[in-house]
């Protein structure tokens, strides 16, 4: 008797938990208005002399805005140059589902963030009357107010940079649970310190980076779901039993 061994079944994962938390938080969001917690978040960076403290930051423009974006650029377009390697060399074959995975997640996470800006037209806290701007504020779900200069401020853009390489974690999960887990890691410090970041210079709300991150969460998870993710019966089927055909002898 031959034992064949097939690719082994993913780590266990809890779906119902991975998709229903990040579910109720929006739902959550959209049913208890979260402006007031906004506006005392903004407050704590404004001051009414000189406007948001990072508004003109060097640092936070130059080095943890465009620089920073750059390099997430940069790992998307390695994972598309990867993934078309795979498709032309042979040796890079096994690493054609991951790579495809890795393009699909981070090209979702980053590509819906533009329409939502132009359907929503929510502005940025640095265009509010309440912030030195001239725009009048109005919730998520509300009538926006009559203006010329319609809003681009939701979901928050930056963050979902950073957000986006949550997609490494799940390619990394299955195959090394240690390095997936310093993903996890440094994609959260990333999306975390670009929303901070942006929040210091009146470029979004909290509840704005908040969402993206949310977003990025389930559409990363929905492709691991659907592309990477092999439910443990394969696992049950890891192992083929190749019978002798023969007939058994005494």
């Amino acid at each position: 008797m031959r034992f064949e061994l097939l690719p082994t079944a993913s780590r266990p994962f809890n779906f119902h938990l991975g998709f229903g938390l990040p579910l109720a938080l929006m739902l959550l969001l959209l049913l208890a208005d979260p402006t007031a917690l906004d506006f005392v978040i903004a407050h704590w960076a404004y001051d009414p002399q000189a406007g948001f403290i990072g508004r003109h930051s060097w640092f936070l423009e130059d080095i943890l805005h465009d620089r920073a974006k750059q390099v997430v650029i940069a790992i998307g377009v390695l994972a598309i140059v990867g993934f078309v390697l795979s498709l032309l060399v042979g040796r890079w074959r096994a690493w054609r589902r991951p790579l495809g995975y890795l393009v699909l997640a981070m090209g979702l996470s980053t590509s819906y963030v533009t329409p939502l800006k132009a359907l929503t037209g929510v502005h940025c806290p640095w265009s509010l009357s309440e912030f030195g701007g001239e725009e009048t504020y109005t919730p998520l779900l509300s009538s926006r107010a009559a203006t010329e200069h319609p809003g681009r401020c939701w979901p928050g853009g930056h963050a979902g940079a950073g957000f986006a390489l949550l997609a490494l974690f799940f390619v990394l999960r299955d195959r090394r649970p240690g390095l997936a887990r310093a993903a996890l890691a440094v994609a959260l410090i990333l999306g975390i310190t670009f929303s901070v970041g942006r929040m210091l210079q009146g470029a979004h709300f909290f509840s704005h980076n908040l969402w993206t991150a949310l977003f990025d969460w389930l559409i990363s998870l929905g492709c691991y779901r659907l592309v990477l993710y092999r439910p443990p019966l394969t696992s049950a089927l890891s192992l083929r039993v190749r019978a002798n055909t023969g007939t058994a002898t005494d």
